[in-house]
């Protein structure tokens, strides 16, 4: 290198010396400087790279602990998806089962159904038929091209075809089971069908229309002959047996008839008193022909305003000679001169007699009988009517069977007049009872209810 290549000449003072030294600590002090900022920065460098590394580390680490999890829940929801399977498999197979089952049990219940020996039929809220068995098409007298396909039949249509309306066994509203009877018109003859109603509601609530309406058709042709036949017997047996009633009881009174008859044609001197047995005979034996026709009659009463103590006095009159005969004094104390009733005037008179004839009998030869006729208030106005002897009086045994059909004291007469009595006051509304008297002797009493002037007036 030549000389002039320096900045200076080789060879200065000591002061330029000095200067180059300080120069030279200077530039060392330079470079240590710049060195020992490479040497941060390089160690910056390193720091951040060590924290990048660790902090990739960490996230790494994370993700291989959320790979670890995901996979194990993946595992899981595997077993579940697997547990689910095999539980909708098990299930499917229970619901094929019981699809099954309900369809052997649906054709089973239809062939029950289809071989009952009534008639089934099932309609649905709108009036459609929703089942119905072969033996209702026959009940009906129906063929089931009549009306169609079945699935679209209604009740409306087999009622109007069949001419039996069951359309109104469909709209009864009642809750409860309800039975109609029809009679079915074919050529072989009339027959009768009895349908059951029975509603069904599958919410629960019973009000409105049923979800479905069961009716139940049944042949009664064989009942109502068989209960026409008994009806027929019924009647055949009580005629026979008035008719035996009326020959024992008329028997002998026609005998005594006769006797008396044969008297008054032969002894003049005592004919008064044969026809007053003659009147008391015909009295007592209309009095048991009439007691007979009421038991066995059913025909209601026509009531009419009636005069109460003018029929009883009328009626006692009447049972004179039978207390004549018999030797029993009869009396008639009524302390009012009219009482208005509502009343069938043959039908109480007949009580009267019975009454009275009852009493006489029961009574010995120099007895009394006697009616008495009064107005008591108990409740509302009453007339009450009573019939006292002087006879032996009523047994206790005795008290509870008087009015009984059929039921004598004495055993001598039919035991009908007293029943025949008692009903004749219920169609009076009015009421009969017996008691003992004070002097041992037997009394009946009669409750009429009064009927007021301005009714009676009309």
């Amino acid at each position: 290198m030549l000389p002039s290549s320096h900045f200076a000449p080789i060879k200065a003072s000591l002061a330029d010396c000095d200067c180059l030294s300080h120069v030279i600590e200077h530039t060392d002090e330079l470079q240590t400087v710049q060195s020992s900022q490479r040497q941060d920065n390089s160690e910056d460098e390193s720091g951040k790279r060590a924290r990048s590394a660790q902090l990739l580390a960490s996230e790494f680490s994370e993700f291989i602990s959320s790979a670890s999890r995901l996979e194990n829940s993946y595992r899981a929801l595997q077993v579940e998806v697997s547990i689910l399977g095999l539980e909708l498999s098990e299930r499917n197979a229970a619901l094929h089962a019981s699809l099954s089952e309900n369809e052997r049990m649906r054709l089973a219940l239809q062939q029950i159904v289809d071989s009952m020996p009534c008639g089934v039929l099932v309609v649905a809220r709108d009036g459609k038929i929703s089942m119905i068995n072969p033996e209702s098409w026959r009940l009906l007298g129906l063929d089931p091209a009549q009306v169609g396909e079945e699935s679209k039949t209604t009740i409306q249509q087999i009622s109007v075809v069949s001419g039996v309306h069951l359309e109104a066994s469909f709209l009864d509203e009642s809750i409860s089971e309800s039975e109609q009877e029809y009679m079915v018109c074919s050529s072989s003859g009339n027959r009768w069908i009895e349908v059951r109603n029975r509603r069904l509601f599958h919410n629960g609530v019973q009000s409105g229309r049923p979800d479905q309406t069961i009716l139940i058709l049944r042949d009664i042709t064989a009942q109502k002959r068989a209960e026409e036949e008994r009806e027929a017997g019924r009647k055949a047996m009580a005629l026979a047996e008035l008719t035996t009633i009326l020959a024992h009881e008329i028997r002998n009174p026609l005998a005594s008839l006769e006797l008396f008859a044969e008297l008054i044609e032969t002894d003049g001197v005592g004919r008064g008193q044969w026809i007053s047995n003659l009147r008391a005979g015909i009295r007592s034996l209309s009095g048991t022909v009439n007691n007979v026709l009421s038991f066995h009659g059913s025909s209601t009463l026509a009531l009419t305003p009636l005069n109460l103590p003018a029929l009883i006095d009328d009626a006692i009159q009447f049972a004179l000679p039978l207390a004549d005969q018999a030797d029993v004094s009869l009396k008639c104390l009524i302390e009012c001169e009219r009482a208005i009733v509502m009343g069938n005037e043959g039908a109480l008179r007949q009580v009267v007699l019975n009454l009275v004839s009852n009493a006489i009998r029961h009574t010995p030869a120099g007895g009394s009988v006697t009616a008495s006729l009064s107005a008591k208030k108990e409740g509302g106005e009453n007339y009450v009517v009573e019939f006292c002897d002087t006879g032996c009086g009523i047994r206790p045994d005795q008290m509870e069977h008087l009015f009984e059909p059929g039921f004598s004291g004495s055993g001598d007469t039919t035991g009908l007049g007293l029943s025949v009595c008692e009903r004749i006051m219920k169609q009076h509304n009015g009421r009969i009872s017996a008691s003992n008297a004070a002097n041992a002797g037997a009394r009946f009493t009669l409750q009429f209810p009064a009927l007021h002037e301005e009714l009676a007036s009309r």
